[in-house]
């Protein structure tokens, strides 16, 4: 009852002396109880947790959970906030006390040292998932020395963490990250709720991956509230209580939850009628819409190929034209910078053996000048003088060998059986020193019985070497690591070297420039913008691909692929 309505009340029911002392005694008491009745109750959730709780395409929460407590909020008069964020920060915020309430976490004995639970208004199941073709996972032991993707401060997290199963954990913030991340190729298996699992892969179209083994786990999710506040916690269960009683909490979770446990029975029952009215007229119908579709996607197929052979021409003639044009500017070029290389080691020799001469002349006569310039000046410039000209010269020489690779029109020897695993190990030998020099932090992971291909392993090797000396400038700190891994995907039959870095990353604009010819963010560190583009040369005279994956202060990661060719496993 309200301070208002009770007033009418009691004007209602007391003589006006009796009134006038009650107003006296309301007026002296303590203002915290009224403020008490108008608190905002604040209640967290999980911003990315369909169909329980989400943020909706308006950007305000969603879902079963919400609804809920919507709900109980109004059959209990409660004024509530919710408020969906990253699951781990919620739970933070939570237990500093910046939230009120959880409206869904799943139950576990380690958490009801801290939290009190409502009883529960869903159940949880758990599931593996892993991309089609790897190999299943029936339980959780044998996720041992696996890369497992879980959502960070979830009930699996903890569960990890507390039975030390061996799996090495890679935390993200929540299960659409996991799901995308896994279906990118990229770990091998994730562990996520079984019903958001499902719900966001079909909602991403994640064809390629897929829940293994059966869904375990059968947990307990419902309200949460910081241990010694029961009073809160009663209004949660007492409105749920409230709600299952009169059917509308199975309404809601009908609503949300029943079309995804039930699927496929609606169709089946269509599909049966359709079967005994119609179905030779469905055949006809369909066979008929497939062939149409099977026409359409070959026509579409065989024009996109003929668009890119078209580009590919047209960059091939671009990239002859160009070729010539270099080779015959580095061959102009070679020729003064051979005789600079020539002439200015004799001319430092000279001048070192007659700067004692000069300098006793000076000692006796005095300053005079040389060059335009007086001597006092230049004895001290002529040294550094000879020397930058030497470097210079080098320099040039430098780029004349990149352009020189660069416009090489003969095709590379490709026989050879190539193991990748020596490869690396040989390239890492050539450029030990700079990695050292560049961090503190590397680690090598050569993949277990790889089988050969055919190519040139010169060639592979200067590939090799061009990624790792990139990876190594792009650091800024020796503390920042670099990371090597090789492997098989038998499926693609495909060898797969990966070199990732925590170096300063790489601007989206420039990420499909880095093959151009010419192109450097590093010209003023001598860079010459030619060592990826004949890199991304000898990788496509191979069958292979390079992939760059990279952000602005995230470093990169960039996937050397190679194709296993026939008889050379």
């Amino acid at each position: 009852m309200t301070q208002r309505v009770f007033t009418t009340f009691l004007q209602q029911r007391l003589p006006i002396t009796g009134i006038c002392l009650f107003m006296l005694l309301v007026s002296l008491m303590p203002r915290t109880g009224v403020a008490e009745l108008n608190d905002v109750i604040r209640v967290g959730g999980d911003r990315n947790y369909p169909p329980y709780e989400f943020i909706n395409e308006d950007g305000e929460p969603d879902g079963y959970n919400t609804e809920l407590t919507l709900a109980i909020a109004e059959v209990m008069g409660m004024n509530i906030e919710i408020q969906l964020g990253g699951w781990d920060a919620m739970r933070k915020q939570f237990e500093k006390g910046e939230l009120d309430a959880l409206q869904g976490i799943v139950f576990s004995a380690e958490r009801s040292k801290k939290y009190d639970y409502s009883p529960p208004h869903a159940i949880i199941h758990q599931s593996i998932f892993a991309r089609k073709g790897d190999a299943k996972i029936t339980e959780l032991a044998e996720l041992k020395n696996r890369e497992v993707i879980v959502q960070r401060g979830g009930i699996m997290h903890d569960y990890l963490l507390q039975n030390d199963v061996g799996a090495r954990l890679i935390l993200v913030d929540t299960h659409a990250a996991a799901l995308r991340l896994l279906a990118s190729g990229q770990h091998d298996y994730a562990l996520v709720a079984n019903l958001p699992g499902l719900y966001l892969g079909q909602e991403l179209a994640l064809s390629n991956i897929l829940p293994v083994g059966k869904p375990f786990g059968a947990q307990h999710y419902g309200y949460a509230v910081v241990k010694n506040n029961e009073e809160l916690l009663s209004q949660f269960s007492e409105g749920l209580a409230i709600l299952k009683n009169t059917g509308r909490q199975q309404a809601i979770y009908d609503r949300w939850l029943g079309p995804l446990e039930n699927a496929g029975l609606p169709w089946k029952k269509i599909g049966q009628a359709a079967a005994i009215v119609s179905a030779l007229l469905l055949l006809i119908l369909g066979g008929i819409v497939i062939w149409n579709r099977m026409l359409t996607r070959q026509v579409s197929r065989r024009t996109e190929e003929l668009k890119l052979q078209q580009q590919q021409l047209l960059q091939a003639d671009k990239m002859t034209s160009l070729g010539i044009l270099v080779s015959g500017v580095a061959h102009e070029i070679n020729n003064p910078s051979s005789l600079l290389l020539l002439n200015l080691p004799v001319l430092k020799e000279a001048y070192q053996d007659i700067e004692e001469i000069i300098e006793a002349h000076y000692r006796t006569h005095g300053d005079f000048d040389m060059g335009g310039l007086t001597y006092s000046r230049m004895r001290t410039e002529i040294a550094p003088m000879l020397d930058d000209m030497l470097a210079g010269t080098h320099r040039i020489r430098r780029i004349v060998d990149d352009l020189r690779d660069f416009a090489r029109q003969s095709p590379a020897d490709l026989t050879e059986t190539v193991d990748i695993n020596k490869v690396l190990a040989t390239a890492i030998r050539l450029v030990d020193n700079t990695i050292r020099s560049s961090s503190d932090h590397f680690k090598v992971s050569y993949g277990d019985q790889l089988p050969l291909f055919r190519g040139n392993a010169q060639r592979i090797e200067q590939v090799i070497i061009n990624l790792i000396v990139n990876a190594c400038q792009s650091l800024e700190s020796s503390e920042q690591s670099i990371s090597i891994k090789t492997r098989y995907r038998p499926k693609e039959n495909m060898l797969h070297l990966k070199i990732r870095d925590q170096g300063c990353g790489i601007e989206p604009d420039n990420l499909n420039r880095l093959s151009d010819p010419f192109f450097t963010t590093k010209r003023e560190q001598g860079g010459t913008g030619l060592g990826l583009s004949v890199s991304a040369s000898i990788v496509q005279e191979h069958g292979g691909s390079m992939i760059y994956e990279s952000a602005p202060g995230k470093g990169t990661c960039v996937t050397l692929s190679l194709p296993v060719t026939p008889g050379a496993v």
